[in-house]
């Protein structure tokens, strides 16, 4: 008899969203969970992704290029993330100047470098965030699992379930046609199903989530959201935000310099947005310590300049108030989130900024702080709607995507199975 376990083995990691096949004692998951005959009257299901969470492509006319093996043009796009090919030693320079946004500080806006083309594949479809890499060998696995099984329940891809997929380098402010397109995704696949839609979303895709609802009348969100389901959200920001910006992160790619990586990182809106938030940290709480100075959330225009990055806290600036105050979603909400996993909360540098620090780390889920991904809490009295609390003891913020438990919750979220 097969066992369904709690956690699936992680086989392979690369990065925080490359996993292998999901096999439970040498049977897949979808496979634990097939064999029922499930109520045809279910909601329609968007998916959206976090922060690295779907693919992106590229088309180059450039007019220069930074070594000589780099394309300066291509005929049509190619996978931009997630092109393992190009996560090696001298080739990540062709890639980090492909992917990298330059910062306007005149239209508050970032733009891509002249002569790349970065689009969305899959807007409407689930394939660009069930595998990161389009040739689904095994790594770049991302929301496959759950999309699975929702088929194994009567589901069809691309129909009444889709993704929503966006160039998540950028905040909201900067994805306005996305939301457009959201809006009218929801409304189309709740007319066709004659009932309301449920929004699942993983890790920085529920604060884009947030901002949408948070942007819509309520009568529009009673008519069509049934309910937000969430997955490992930073509602209040990542403290390992403060590394990745100060001495950047490999993402566990052990031939990568964090400091390489650094550039691309900085360039990226959605870094700076993520930073912890004072609505939720201790205003005393030191992130980063350093041989002359320590820094909390109130000194990050300090940390900035001190980084020699002052881009950065005008970033932040632009982004800060876009869900600060962290506003009740108004539909009922189900959080779902990981703890009693080491996590970092703060960083000890012998030489700032330009070496690694030590880490200190406390509880959450390996990315996401407990402080924050429970914030959901403060919303219990402040809507009509329900708010639903399940902390995930154990569960690391990807591997949630993979957890049988999970699974099980959103079977009944959906079915009430």
């Amino acid at each position: 008899m097969v066992s369904c376990g709690l956690i699936i083995p992680k086989l392979f990691q690369l990065s925080l969203l490359l996993f292998s096949a999901p096999y439970i004692n040498g049977k897949t998951l979808e496979k634990c969970l097939t064999g029922n005959t499930y109520p045809s009257e279910r909601p329609p299901v968007v998916l959206i992704p976090g922060d690295l969470g779907n693919q992106l492509e590229a088309k180059l006319d450039k007019p220069s290029v930074v070594h000589y093996i780099c394309y300066k043009k291509t005929e049509v796009y190619f996978t931009l993330w997630l092109n393992l090919e190009l996560l090696v030693p001298v080739a990540i320079d062709c890639w980090i100047d492909n992917i990298r946004l330059i910062y306007n500080r005149t239209t508050r806006l970032t733009e891509a470098p002249p002569g790349v083309d970065v689009r969305v594949p899959g807007f409407g479809q689930t394939f660009s965030l069930e595998y990161l890499d389009p040739s689904k060998q095994g790594v770049g696995m991302y929301f496959f699992t759950i999309v699975q099984a929702l088929v194994d329940w009567g589901y069809t891809r691309d129909d009444d379930v889709r993704g929503a997929p966006y160039d998540w380098r950028k905040a909201p402010n900067e994805n306005k046609a996305y939301f457009l397109n959201l809006q009218k995704m929801i409304e189309e696949m709740a007319e066709k199903a004659g009932r309301p839609v449920v929004l699942m979303a993983h890790s920085m895709g529920n604060l884009y989530t947030l901002y949408f609802l948070n942007h819509q009348p309520q009568a529009w969100k009673d008519r069509y959201i049934k309910a937000f389901l969430s997955l490992g959200a930073p509602w209040a920001g990542v403290a390992k935000t403060l590394k990745v910006v100060a001495s950047g992160d490999n993402n566990r790619i052990p031939v990568i310099s964090p400091l390489k990586m650094r550039s691309q990182q900085r360039s990226a809106v959605s870094t700076t947005w993520l930073l912890p938030y004072e609505h939720s940290w201790p205003a005393d709480k030191v992130l980063v310590q350093t041989p002359t100075t320590n820094y909390t959330v109130k000194d990050y225009q300090r940390f900035f300049k001190d980084i020699n990055f002052e881009d950065g806290w005008e970033m932040r600036q632009d982004t800060e108030p876009l869900i600060t105050e962290l506003k009740a979603p108004g539909v009922t909400i189900h959080c779902l989130y990981g703890s009693g996993v080491e996590t970092a909360e703060s960083f000890v540098y012998s030489s700032f900024p330009d070496a690694d620090p030590n880490t200190i780390t406390g509880d959450g889920d390996g990315t996401v702080n407990l402080l924050s991904a429970a914030q959901c809490k403060r919303w219990i009295g402040r809507q009509t709607q329900p708010v639903h609390m399940y902390e995930l003891e154990g569960n690391e913020h990807i591997n949630m995507l993979i957890n049988y438990t999970t699974v099980d919750y959103i079977k009944k979220v959906l079915l009430g199975v």
